[in-house]
């Protein structure tokens, strides 16, 4: 059974560097082969890796509600190309974009079909790294496996770290079976006042430990290099490592 590991915050924070960060780190470290999954509707975490995206599943769902499947074809035979077309495939790890409905209407059928086509899919794979939006609706909707970590990630700001505690509130309550919850603190400039410990404290996250705000992060976004490209020295990429070191065996 493959060790899931979901990251979640609110926009901005750098999750999605952070999952880009430790695919990197579970590559290096020939934990592979690695299921990347984009769950975040706002899905960007091709451009962390460095990807082209031609399709997704999202859209493999509309064609289906709509009727597109092709004549003589089975709706499992199509949603199972579909899926194997929307993987892509690079050395260490594969990327798989969930996307989102168009409009509005119910989508059970295809989710339910989704649903087993992943499940057989992440067989394939000892390690996943999900990104996902605050909500976590992908993991409770097209994912029946347990989530073993969720890295919540928050910058140093009372409404970033409010969202990591409604988040981590909702992990409680969906049925997603979320084995242990840790938060990391990115974009740290100076160390966290204590009113962001008494926050945490009072909150019953634990911390997994901070990552320093770095101008190397920006340069490579604004010149448009894939972040995981960063070298292994850099001091984020270091402190994100020790972190990873900890939270998986």
């Amino acid at each position: 059974m493959p060790f899931s590991i979901a990251l979640a915050g609110k926009g901005g924070t750098g999750k999605t560097t952070i999952a880009g960060m430790l695919i990197k780190y579970l590559v290096l470290k020939g934990k592979i082969p690695v299921l990347a999954v984009d769950a975040d509707s706002n899905a960007n975490l091709n451009e962390v890796l460095g990807l082209e995206v031609k399709d997704t599943l999202g859209n493999a769902r509309e064609e289906m509600k709509k009727g597109k499947v092709p004549r003589g074809m089975t709706k499992d035979v199509f949603m199972s190309m579909k899926l194997e077309q929307a993987i892509v495939e690079t050395k260490g790890y594969d990327l798989i974009v969930m996307g989102q409905p168009e409009g509005a209407g119910c989508y059970c059928a295809a989710n339910n079909l989704l649903t087993g086509f992943l499940e057989r899919l992440t067989d394939n794979y000892p390690y996943i790294v999900m990104d996902n939006e605050a909500g976590m609706e992908h993991i409770s909707r097209l994912t029946t496996r347990n989530v073993d970590v969720l890295l919540i990630v928050s910058d140093t700001s009372r409404r970033g770290l409010q969202t990591a505690i409604r988040i981590n509130r909702l992990a409680d309550k969906l049925n997603i079976g979320v084995s242990k919850s840790y938060l990391i603190i990115n974009k740290v400039k100076e160390k966290p006042s204590e009113v962001v410990f008494d926050m945490i404290q009072n909150n019953g996250i634990e911390i997994a430990g901070t990552i320093p705000d770095d101008s190397t992060l920006y340069e490579y976004d604004l010149n448009g290099i894939p972040t995981i490209k960063m070298p292994n020295d850099n001091k984020a990429v270091k402190a994100a490592f020790e972190i990873f070191n900890t939270i998986i065996k």
